[in-house]
């Protein structure tokens, strides 16, 4: 099986470096990309795969693969995301990535964390392969289909409840961000999870605070967070969602009979001053003219 402690906080904080490295080219090479969320979540989803989670080793292919279409009876072969993060063992975790927009991230996840191959990235939202802007099931990383906002976490939620009737010492380990907090849907989840005390589901939510509109608090206010999760029978516990040992600690924390929720207070420009100017717009980044260049200048420097 493959452990998180196989890596140091220096390769970890390396990796999530080179993750806003990585995403920013895709940023700058495709015209646009989720260049924000990079820097809100690179240390919280790197140290999820390299110190928290229990995954066995990549069982997906590793370069991108072609996709033969949507599941369906005549096309049962699609590549599946899940083999990328190991065998569904009952001793395994099971990750799900509940915002797909993230997608560009998990795969700088992957590989840095060895599991899919550097050159993979140059397929990123190309025609017929796997890398999709958006991810889905056939992605590498993913478990479901994770549209529309808050569906995951009920999948998640389900799962969970499964393996603790199976007798599983797996976790579900589930990826939110903050902007869907604002769906319903989540909270019937969080309710039904308090409900059957599935003590094996971790959730780490990137509270960066933004979404497409605007400041997440001007759009529909969603705080207090720790105090709503706890009203729903959660134990929530705020920590720096740049701060490895926070992160990594986070998981360990006693939750008996309740769901965990680890909400990771983020900045959108972390360890990328080129997009403070933008603030608050920073759900989807572009770069042309002057901008462009400040960015390939920034890149060089990297």
């Amino acid at each position: 099986m493959s452990r998180s402690h196989q890596f140091t906080n220096e390769e970890v904080r390396k990796a999530a470096h080179n993750i806003r490295k990585r995403v920013l080219r895709l940023t700058i090479d495709t015209g646009g990309c989720y260049l924000g969320q990079a820097c809100s979540s690179a240390e919280v989803l790197t140290t999820l795969y390299m110190r928290v989670m229990r995954l066995g080793e990549s069982l997906g292919n590793p370069e991108a693969a072609p996709f033969p279409g949507v599941p369906g009876p005549a096309n049962m072969n699609y590549p599946k995301g899940n083999l990328y993060n190991g065998l569904i063992a009952e001793d395994h975790d099971r990750f799900f990535l509940s915002p797909a927009h993230y997608a560009g991230v998990l795969y700088c996840v992957l590989i840095e964390s060895g599991r899919i191959c550097e050159d993979s990235i140059n397929y990123f939202n190309k025609d017929g392969w796997n890398m999709e802007m958006i991810g889905a099931e056939h992605s590498p990383g993913f478990e479901n289909t994770a549209g529309s906002l808050g569906q995951t976490i009920s999948i998640a939620a389900g799962t969970a409840h499964a393996r603790k009737l199976k007798g599983e010492s797996g976790r579900v380990v589930v990826f939110l961000s903050d902007g869907e907090l604002q769906e319903g849907q989540v909270w019937e989840a969080f309710q039904a999870a308090s409900f059957y005390k599935l003590d094996n589901l971790i959730i780490y939510i990137d509270v960066n605070g933004h979404q497409v509109e605007g400041l997440t608090k001007d759009v529909m206010n969603i705080e207090p967070l720790a105090k709503r999760f706890e009203a729903f029978g959660a134990v929530a516990v705020e920590v720096d969602g740049h701060d490895i040992d926070a992160l990594t600690a986070a998981a360990n924390i006693s939750h008996i009979n309740k769901p965990l929720v680890v909400l990771c207070q983020t900045s959108c420009a972390k360890g990328m001053s080129i997009l403070e100017k933008r603030m608050p717009f920073l759900h989807f980044v572009r770069f042309d003219g002057d901008d462009l260049i400040e960015a390939e200048a920034f890149y060089s420097r990297m």
